[in-house]
């Protein structure tokens, strides 16, 4: 019995020894394609910022304007003369509007299906808000221009008698309804079922016994949500708002089709005005020298270097608000 087992013994110990080469080798496989993967995410967009300022570089060189300061667009003139503060301005007030409409809602929407609907209505309900992100923006933007534009005079007119003293919702520029406003309603539309379904997932893995330990204590639902879901989820819709930032910077079909432009500059968002994404579109077949091309080129890369700011700051409030919370 026993050479039995000793022949057991030494029979299952190449096989034992086998398995751990391939469970090894499977390791090193996949660590190998993941940092590939990751090399490959930074390589492409290497090479997307190097495309950027290869093409920018010489029309920035020829411009007789200001390219940080001019308000104005000329890139065919001879020199040609263009600045990107009106660009600037619109893209980044009109997705600052759309933010602060939007976040309050879609984490209002994903804690009534976290905690408050029933599973019943919770999973059809999140289904259908999620099948929103699917709807394309040429979609948004005509639905936008034929049916909301109609229902928002009444609304900027009320915010504009409220709070016209501010510059911000002045009506003395001569509002118009295919506003900077009326633009920004749509993008808060168009990324609600993003941030809704990014703050949801995360709602959803509060501690249970973080929940049952306030309850213990005596708190309401509310309380609960205050004191013990929030916290915990407060990274996660930092992370999904900011997600939902850069679709609204990059935005463009919609907004071209909801935002008229201006021969003027207003501050007023009841005004209108272009993005760096709905005037690279407009102009797309204007690009017939390259001078010209590179001064668009040149917006993109604006508006490239803005989105990576934007995820950058986003990235370390998320890291101090990790520490903090642990």
């Amino acid at each position: 019995m026993s050479s039995i087992t000793g022949h057991s013994e030494l029979d299952a110990a190449p096989s034992g020894d086998v398995a751990g080469s391939t469970s090894r080798r499977g390791d090193r496989i996949f660590a190998g394609l993941s940092v590939g993967s990751g090399a490959l995410v930074v390589a492409l967009i290497g090479a997307v910022a190097v495309f950027l300022l290869a093409r920018a570089i010489p029309s920035l060189a020829a411009n007789s304007a200001n390219f940080l300061t001019a308000r104005v667009w000329n890139p065919g003139d001879n020199p040609p003369q263009f600045g990107i503060p009106d660009l600037l301005w619109v893209t980044v007030i009109s997705s600052v509007v759309a933010m602060v409409i939007s976040v309050p809602v879609s984490v209002g929407v994903a804690l009534y299906l976290t905690q408050y609907a029933p599973p019943r209505l919770a999973r059809p309900f999140a289904a259908t808000i999620d099948l929103l992100a699917a709807v394309p923006s040429v979609v948004y933007g005509l639905w936008g221009a034929y049916v909301v534009l109609d229902y928002l005079d009444g609304i900027q007119t009320g915010i504009g008698k409220v709070l016209g003293w501010i510059p911000l919702f002045s009506l003395e520029d001569t509002p118009i309804s295919n506003s900077i406003f009326a633009g920004s309603v749509i993008l808060a539309i168009m990324i609600l079922p993003i941030v809704t379904a990014l703050s949801r997932e995360v709602f959803a893995q509060t501690p249970t016994a973080h929940m049952e330990a306030a309850l213990a204590l005596g708190a309401t639902r509310w309380e609960v949500i205050r004191t013990a879901v929030l916290p915990f989820g407060r990274p996660g819709v930092i992370s999904a708002s900011m997600l939902g930032l850069g679709r609204a910077l990059g935005e463009t079909i919609a907004v071209l089709f909801i935002i008229n432009t201006v021969p003027t500059f207003s501050w007023s968002v009841f005004t209108g005005g272009e993005t760096f994404a709905s005037r690279i579109a407009r102009d797309a077949g204007e690009f017939d020298t390259p001078e010209k091309t590179g001064a668009y080129i040149a917006a993109g890369l604006v508006l490239f270097v803005l989105t990576f700011a934007v995820n950058a700051v986003a990235r370390v409030v998320i890291e101090r608000r990790k520490a903090f919370t642990e």
